[in-house]
């Protein structure tokens, strides 16, 4: 991981979780080849953020396949069985097939990346996750030239996911990507927080997290990755084309419909927290911004 991603968090930026900041000086790791990407551009930046702790991570999320209220995963995702685990890759690759978890990460080299999640609902949090680059198994498979998209598929059991039972959305959850996002060296598939097992409730064993993107973008417990020339259909679009574009990158000069973008709740600080300015891209713009070069982004939301 080339040094440009390493550049802008710090220990500071995540909660006090004794074990993991104990454990390594994270700044300090780049030689090891630990992976960190950065949050916005300088100090005013970083002291806007709010410390959040592995409850705040694990505690308040959206996984409406186990319910609508922040807390209602948390509860119900134990149910999930997260093994044995298959993901299986097809469309426009060499070497299409059913993965099992198991061996994924045997051929994956797992990092560390400290990421700022910024929800379409304006809150945000900043969490330490572990996981490996979405391109990495891309690769593993093998990407046709033709290819234009990624697809993506979460887990639909009915008899383990009780959210499921209501029309919220039109299960099973579907997202998508352009390739060139897909194999940015910033998305990664996650497998972890701060060092263990990623929790059923956010997203276990295996979620897609893509910092710049509002949050659901990043689907969870992925079950099936497709490869495709064609733009592929997303679930919050579908419910709400209006409100939901394809790309959802995070963007404070683009209204939802229904409130602000310009500024964030972040959680961690307490009913009564400040609000502090959304960042272009969440804070990465200087490495994606030349992914959406000539686009107009209001159109292209």
């Amino acid at each position: 991981m080339a040094n440009r991603w390493i550049n802008r968090l710090r220990d500071r930026d995540v909660t006090d979780e004794g074990v993991y900041l104990n454990r390594r000086q994270i700044m300090g790791g780049a030689a090891a080849g630990i992976g960190l990407a950065g949050l916005g551009q300088g100090a005013a930046a970083q002291e806007a953020l709010t410390p959040n702790d592995y409850e705040d991570i694990t505690q308040y999320n959206n996984y409406y396949e186990f319910g609508t209220d922040k807390g209602d995963p948390a509860k119900y995702a134990g149910a999930l069985t997260t093994s044995p685990w298959t993901v299986t890759i097809a469309g426009m690759v060499d070497r299409p097939g059913d993965y099992a978890f198991e061996d994924i990460m045997k051929a994956m080299t797992i990092e560390e990346r400290i990421y700022r999640l910024r929800c379409v609902e304006a809150w945000s949090m900043v969490v330490p996750w572990n996981g490996f680059e979405l391109a990495d198994l891309l690769n593993m498979a093998g990407v046709q030239s033709g290819a234009k998209y990624v697809a993506f598929e979460t887990a639909y059991r009915p008899e383990e996911m009780p959210g499921l039972r209501f029309p919220v959305l039109d299960w099973p959850y579907v997202e998508g990507l352009r390739l060139d996002e897909a194999m940015h060296p910033l998305t990664i598939m996650a497998t972890g927080i701060y060092g263990k097992d990623i929790p059923n409730q956010n997203g276990a064993p295996l979620r897609l997290v893509v910092p710049w993107k509002y949050g659901f973008k990043s689907i969870k417990s992925v079950v099936r990755i497709t490869l495709t020339d064609k733009q592929p259909p997303t679930s919050w679009n579908k419910a709400g084309p209006r409100e939901y574009g394809f790309y959802s990158n995070v963007n404070p000069e683009v209204n939802h419909p229904r409130w602000s973008q310009a500024d964030e709740r972040p959680i961690g600080g307490g009913l009564f927290a400040r609000r502090v300015p959304t960042l272009m891209f969440n804070g990465y713009e200087e490495e994606v911004a030349h992914l959406y070069e000539g686009m107009d982004l209001t159109a292209n939301f």
